[in-house]
């Protein structure tokens, strides 16, 4: 099992840094997923086609860590049916994530293709690595949240302006919670029985998806 890096939940006193770690909670967990947001291409299964970031270099490194806060399923997802995954820093709990080491342009090219916008006009982050919060917009993934720093780069990921008591919950469709489930596993840190009690037990997922269920499509 690879070692989980601990964050330091202090905010970075660079505010201009030159590379940042994504904190991917959802499908990015995935490396080869996350590449599509990097690299550009339409994702396998779906009519999407991501324009891919300035820098299509994959990250230097992907790590395994935990947010505080926790991890909500809600809204509608187009491609994968069922709930999405959403991050609530205020709340009381712990996110499994995957973090990568990308460059600071990198990062603002996969939130502003998260946000369904273009990659290039580049995103301040001044403001969330000064705030820990930074509203970009009242959309789904348009607020950025510095979980703190690892080896002294910011933490850096994205979520709804809302918590998760504001919005319904709703549940994940079986190729989703997969697809989070088996990202995970790749992470390293966690094995499946860990991996499957910590999804069963998310909002959302909760009464919809037992941990059985979950360690089933692991297996498949």
């Amino acid at each position: 099992m690879k070692a989980l890096h601990s964050i330091d939940p202090t905010l970075p006193d660079d505010v201009d840094p030159e590379r940042v770690w994504y904190a991917s909670y959802g499908s990015n967990t995935h490396v080869n997923r996350l590449a599509f947001y990097l690299r550009g291409g339409r994702l396998p299964g779906t009519t999407r086609v991501h324009p891919g970031c300035r820098d299509p270099r994959m990250p230097a490194r992907s790590i395994p860590v935990e947010l505080g806060g926790a991890m909500y399923f809600a809204t509608e997802s187009p491609v994968w049916g069922g709930g999405r995954a959403f991050y609530d820093p205020g709340a009381e709990g712990r996110v499994l994530a995957r973090a990568h080491l990308v460059t600071a342009g990198q990062f603002s090219d996969i939130a502003a293709q998260e946000m369904y916008g273009e990659p290039g006009s580049g995103i301040d982050l001044g403001e969330v690595l000064t705030l820990g919060t930074a509203a970009l917009g009242d959309g789904r993934y348009e607020t950025l949240v510095c979980a703190g720093q690892v080896d002294g780069l910011p933490v850096l990921t994205f979520t709804a302006p809302w918590t998760m008591h504001d919005v319904r919950w709703n549940p994940p469709s079986a190729a989703y919670v997969s697809h989070l489930a088996s990202g995970l596993l790749s992470a390293g840190a966690w094995d499946a029985d860990a991996i499957a009690s910590y999804l069963a037990s998310c909002p959302g997922a909760a009464g919809h998806w037992p941990e059985r269920a979950i360690t089933d499509l692991l297996r498949e």
